[in-house]
């Protein structure tokens, strides 16, 4: 229980670095931060927090994974990675990055993705 708790908490700090490096620069631009920046410069930057993230995201998936002493199958690990990477950008869109408004229908599918979670942790008879 230990590595699952461990392995979700490192998935989440990696998707916190991973949204950043994907839209953060948006924001930044907006604010007029890099707004002059060419675009390899950009590239460059989010590389660098892109960096961060799979320096969470490679352990989170090492010690979360069965066969390394871990609690999830590699298909369970990429639902939970996928759950956690739209809750994190969710929440990150919404407060910090460019006050998106939720919907129904993005909460609609937000509720597909927990059924996937409940899906993919049944049981199927067969190892």
């Amino acid at each position: 229980m230990k590595s699952a708790l461990l392995t979700i908490v490192l998935l989440i700090i990696s998707n916190i670095f991973m949204t950043m490096a994907w839209y953060g620069h948006l924001k930044m631009q907006s604010m007029g931060l890099i707004k002059n920046w060419p675009l390899f410069a950009v590239i460059l930057l989010s590389w660098g927090i892109a960096l961060l993230e799979y320096c969470f995201m490679i352990p989170a998936n090492r010690i979360g994974y069965v066969e390394n002493g871990g609690s999830f199958s590699m298909m369970q690990l990429k639902v939970i990675q996928e759950v956690i990477t739209l809750t994190v950008f969710t929440i990150i869109s919404v407060f910090f990055l460019s006050g998106e408004k939720l919907h129904w229908n993005h909460l609609a599918a937000f509720l597909c993705l927990v059924g996937a979670v409940f899906f993919v942790f049944m049981p199927t008879g067969s190892k």
